[in-house]
């Protein structure tokens, strides 16, 4: 293996002492379970069906499928070189191109902002609305309060925050088993509410609005956002006990499980809450709870999906907040984004920059176009990694690892790619907020180019 280092993180006597290597099968599944479940589910479901019609499932299906080829991707590569670091590592390694390898990673800590951002405005939307009634304006500052928060935890140290993020992944979960259980016993049974009837002859509608085909690719593009979160997984390898052997099990298991419950809420949704009814609502879930369970208390169940995107916007925040110090610390962006605040020895410069464009995002643009960006940012983030596996191929490593089959990697690709395009039914709109996002980091790069000039960097400390 690539890492010297023991078990426990202890090095040769001299050297540098590497990451505690702490995660088990186990804990590596949760923490792959947790990362991707989140505010799409919760918020974006509506949206998703809005799009597709009836068949709600079927995007989830598609979305399903081309990430699990990009997993396959990414095992392959985190088994050949078992460090954090992630997407840039990988591209930096296939191409060297330092300028590209500067696009991947603001791209990734984009998707964070946006994904962040987008579950600020779910926890101001309908779910809040249940609890108490809120003006539009009010919405807005709650919103905004909400990152304010988040970005204080977040300053206070990542020890909280991971702890925070265990408690909140189990109270998500616990939500999702009540929308499936009641939402499954009102299928079977009938539900409890006389006007609610189930109808499953809606699993087979697509929108009217374009072709069955348009109608899924447009939502696939949506809906992909669900399944997004396996690939920060990879940045845990050098915390992870023999990664090369935990990673496909643990890794291909998560998405399996993620995957099942997403369907499972998908056919429930559809066929017990009409699609208009769906598509008009940020708080999809509790149609579906009042609709299959109107006994059961709807504040609870709302105060559960806060806590849920909370969850969600937490670990982006704290994914995004690194990765701009990690390249301020590399030297490609400039040096005051790697300020350490002396007594929380957190990077408050990059905590702040990273909440005021999600303060920005969230006072200028819509839930759905915030989760489309997310997934737009990722797709093409992932439609390069797969082409870096192809590359990497030319790198013989000694040790055993997974390995894709070529095709594994071409069709991941080539779907990222066509998802990521306007052949999907993208909106211009999303290359436009994309591509300003990113514009904001290559004006810092050229900026720190012109002052500091061309430096060489290392990719794996992007993460850390």
């Amino acid at each position: 293996m690539a890492n010297d280092t023991t078990e426990q993180g202890e090095a040769p006597d001299g050297a540098q002492p590497g990451l505690k290597r702490v995660m088990g099968p186990k804990l590596l599944l949760f923490f792959v379970v947790g990362d991707i479940l989140g505010t799409t589910v919760y918020s974006l479901t509506g949206k998703v069906a809005g799009k597709v019609g009836g068949a709600l499932w079927v995007p989830f299906v598609v979305a399903f499928v081309v990430a699990f080829l990009t997993a396959c991707s990414y095992l392959e590569l985190v088994g050949k070189y078992p460090k954090a670091g992630g997407a840039p590592l990988y591209v930096h390694r296939a191409f060297g191109v330092h300028f590209i390898t500067f696009l991947i990673a603001f791209a990734v800590m984009c998707s964070g902002i946006t994904s962040a951002s987008s579950a600020a405005q779910a926890f101001s939307g309908d779910y809040l609305e249940e609890i108490f009634p809120v003006s539009s304006p009010v919405a807005l500052i709650i919103g905004l309060l909400f990152l304010i928060v988040l970005a204080l935890i977040n300053f206070r140290g990542v020890g909280e925050s991971v702890k925070m993020n265990v408690v909140l992944t189990f109270i998500e979960l616990s939500g999702l088993v009540i929308v499936i259980g009641f939402g499954a016993y009102a299928l079977l049974a009938g539900s409890s509410d006389p006007n609610v009837q189930p109808d499953p002859s809606r699993l087979t509608q697509f929108s009217t609005d374009s072709s069955p085909l348009f109608a899924v690719t447009s939502a696939t593009a949506l809906a992909f956002f669900a399944m997004v979160g396996f690939e920060d997984s990879v940045n845990m390898a050098e915390e992870t006990r023999d990664p090369v052997k935990t990673f496909p099990r643990a890794l291909l298991l998560g998405l399996g499980i993620t995957a099942a419950i997403y369907l499972a809420i998908a056919v429930i949704t559809s066929t017990l809450v009409p699609t208009d009814e769906l598509a008009a609502s940020s708080a999809p879930l509790l149609l579906v709870v009042e609709a299959a369970a109107p006994w059961f208390p709807g504040i609870l169940f709302s105060v559960i999906a806060l806590f849920a995107v909370t969850n969600t916007a937490l670990m982006n925040m704290l994914m995004a907040s690194r990765l701009v110090y990690g390249m301020s610390n590399e030297r490609i962006i400039p040096s005051a984004f790697g300020r350490v605040h002396r007594s929380r020895q957190t990077p408050w410069v990059a905590i702040l920059f990273t909440s005021l464009l999600a303060v920005v995002l969230v006072s200028t643009l819509n839930i759905e176009d915030l989760g489309s960006t997310t997934s737009l940012l990722l797709l093409a983030v992932f439609a390069v990694v797969n082409i870096a596996v192809l590359v990497l191929r030319r790198e013989k490593i000694e040790h055993e690892h997974f390995k894709a089959p070529t095709w594994v990697p071409v069709l991941g690709a080539i779907l990222c790619a066509f998802f990521a395009s306007p052949l999907s039914g993208r909106p211009v709109d999303e290359y436009l907020i994309g591509g300003l996002l990113l514009l904001v980091g290559v004006v810092f790069w050229v900026v720190n180019r012109l002052i500091v000039g061309r430096v060489e960097f290392d990719p794996e400390a992007l993460n850390k």
